[in-house]
């Protein structure tokens, strides 16, 4: 498929198609990258993506335990010096 470049302020942008949108699943934002002169666009994806379903399978296998035990009262110096 070709597609013109058109003017956007000091930029150059394309327009996509709304069935290239549908199937690359693009929503409000992309991230574009280049390599070996080829422009990469793909779908931005969110960071914490997938996280939710990571901690309850963590649940499910009893793997969320804190490894800390509980925090030291702290030191003489937060007890003696350190003020509010």
């Amino acid at each position: 498929m070709r597609a013109k470049l058109v003017g956007i302020g000091n930029s150059r942008g394309i327009r996509i198609p709304k069935t290239l949108l549908e199937q690359g699943q693009f929503k409000d934002e992309v991230e574009i990258e280049l390599m070996d002169g080829c422009l990469i666009i793909r779908p931005a994806v969110c960071a914490r993506s997938g996280w939710e379903e990571a901690f309850r399978q963590m649940h499910e296998h009893g793997d969320d335990a804190l490894l800390d035990e509980e925090s030291p009262t702290g030191t003489e110096w937060d007890a003696m010096e350190w003020e509010w």
